[in-house]
């Protein structure tokens, strides 16, 4: 009943409505045969009443596709529930245009209580259609956007990265960058030059942050390695030196520091037959390096006192000195590894530890191929950026690392603890 208090609608009635509404309505015999349609969709479609009342079923306004969708689902689903709504179909206008709706249909019964009619109500959905059109483009420029920003990234990193180590006689030198996003430019490091003859410098290290900030701090420190190693014997000056520079070129919201492990590494071949390399190690704030000896055992090369490069003045900075044999590989890396995650957790450095021991007594090459299987098989859950770098001592009459079948470790990380030194 009306309320008596509101205004009475002009020119309302319920023949109107249902004739002028803003949705199309079509009712079917259960056969699909059109009994009733209201003006708004003869409209729609340019049809006029008697072309389609009694003389056409619903189906014969679908294109192709809309048909083979409606007897194969529509249809079924309306039986079987005797309702559904919201149907993206297609149809046909008299001149052939399209018409993208939104059908929604259900199911009336007879006085016998048997299905009698099927009501639909259409939906005009071409600015829905039109609006979704250009989300796919929208999407689709995205898509190619980042496929453009992750193809610069990479060739940005790549940049930032010695395209090859340059051979060493005598040892076996290979090194490995994976990153955990296509998108992202990471700021980890390494690279290995001469210095003079027979002694080489080395370098691996992680820049705070990611992005063109981390890759500009990290030409800066690559740079400022290189240069300084020419000048400074002693890896501590050197490191001393990288963070006088970091700490005067650093920016107001920009990275301005890193952890890193410098190295200078002394060949003495005087005994052709029992060659050996003395390596000083000075490390600030880095993961420790692992000595993985020739025999299987190996353990990790505490640097005491470490502090992060480019953090604070007068930053104190841990020192090693060791002695290479032959068949045995320095391992270098970067803390994505360890931080990675299996199903028991995070790998860490215990397990990491067990993993590099089982890799002797390899060469440079296997190693680095054992690690690039392993972060291969973490991931998802590998979430940060790392590099390796291994250094391996050539036995006598050994002139490559490949000459040796290559068999990898499993993968898999135990759980067996080994205690790894900190600082």
């Amino acid at each position: 009943m009306r309320d008596p208090d509101l205004p009475a609608l002009p020119g309302e009635d319920l023949e109107d409505l249902y004739e002028n509404a803003p949705c199309g309505f079509v009712s079917t015999w259960m056969d699909g045969r059109i009994a009733k349609v209201n003006t708004t969709l003869l409209d729609w479609l340019g049809f006029a009443r008697d072309d389609l009342v009694g003389r056409r079923h619903f189906s014969d306004l679908l294109t192709v596709g809309g048909r083979i969708y409606h007897e194969t689902h529509f249809a079924p689903l309306l039986r079987m529930r005797g309702q559904v709504n919201g149907i993206a179909l297609e149809l046909r206008a008299a001149d052939g245009t399209r018409l993208p709706v939104l059908v929604s249909s259900k199911v009336t019964t007879g006085p016998d209580g048997q299905p009698h009619l099927i009501r639909s109500t259409v939906f005009d959905a071409r600015e829905r259609r039109a609006y979704e059109q250009e989300l796919l483009r929208a999407r689709q420029e995205s898509e190619r956007e980042r496929e453009r920003l992750a193809e610069l990234a990479q060739t940005l990193q790549r940049t930032l990265l010695p395209p090859a180590l340059e051979p060493v006689p005598g040892l076996d030198v290979a090194a490995h960058y994976h990153m955990a996003s296509k998108e992202d430019v990471g700021g980890d490091f390494y690279d290995m030059f001469p210095i003079s003859p027979g002694v080489w410098g080395f370098f691996l290290g992680d820049v705070c942050g990611k992005g063109v900030a981390a890759a500009t701090m990290t030409s800066l420190i690559r740079y400022t390695l290189r240069a300084a190693a020419v000048y400074r014997p002693d890896p501590v000056a050197v490191l001393d030196q990288l963070n006088t520079v970091m700490l005067r070129a650093a920016q107001p919201g920009t990275p301005r520091f890193c952890t890193v492990i410098y190295g200078q590494l002394a060949l003495d071949t005087t005994d052709a037959a029992r060659p050996s390399a003395t390596v000083t190690l000075a490390a600030g704030g880095h993961p420790p390096a692992i000595l993985i000896a020739a025999d299987g055992t190996g353990d990790y090369l505490p640097t005491p006192g470490g502090q992060l490069i480019g953090a604070l003045p007068g930053v104190t900075i841990g020192a090693h000195t060791l002695t290479l044999r032959p068949g045995d590989t320095l391992l270098l890396y970067t803390d994505g590894i360890t931080e990675a995650r299996t199903a028991e957790g995070l790998v860490g450095e215990p397990d990491f530890l067990d993993f590099a021991r089982a890799l002797a007594p390899r060469s440079a090459t296997d190693t680095v191929a054992a690690l690039t299987t392993l972060l291969d098989s973490l991931a998802p859950g590998v979430t940060d950026d790392t590099a390796v770098l291994a250094i391996h001592l050539l036995r006598h009459r050994s002139r490559t690392a490949a000459a040796q079948p290559l068999s990898l470790p499993s993968p898999e990380l135990s759980r067996e603890t080994s205690k790894a030194p900190t600082g």
